[in-house]
């Protein structure tokens, strides 16, 4: 449940890099790495001054239901489901309204392309430790 939650936060704040990661580091293929592309250039549309906040309607829609796909993808077989597509979506929301207030102050200290960088870097390595350490903790299966 706790990888439910988190892989929500990384989609609050990116909402394509939690389910890039999660697929591509469980399965691999052609939607792995659709996500990852789709990932890649969220990343740069994010560094265009008119990008929109995340909070909007649409953005903050997109970013509950990574949350909560991530959510459903984790706890998919144990008849937790439903938990984890609602944790996800918390996560997400968490993410999204946490993230925005951490990324103006981040903004206000070291401009705006850093804080967009860190920010990118910070979903990675989240959503990687939790892939690695709690949906796959003994290591992935090749």
């Amino acid at each position: 449940m706790l990888a439910a939650f988190l892989l929500g936060l990384v989609a609050g704040l990116r909402t394509f890099t939690a389910p890039a990661i999660l697929w591509i580091l469980r399965h691999g293929g052609l939607w792995g790495y659709a996500l990852g592309v789709a990932a890649l250039l969220e990343y740069a549309a994010d560094l265009h001054p008119k990008a929109a906040s995340r909070t909007a309607a649409g953005p903050l829609i997109a970013r509950l239901a990574s949350g909560g796909f991530c959510g459903w993808a984790v706890t998919t077989g144990t008849g937790s489901e439903i938990w984890g597509i609602l944790l996800g979506a918390c996560g997400a929301l968490v993410g999204a309204y946490g993230g925005l207030a951490i990324r103006l102050r981040a903004i206000a200290l070291a401009g705006a392309v850093p804080a967009a960088i860190l920010e990118d870097c910070v979903a990675i390595a989240l959503a990687v430790a939790v892939v690695l350490e709690l949906v796959h903790p003994r290591g992935l299966a090749v």
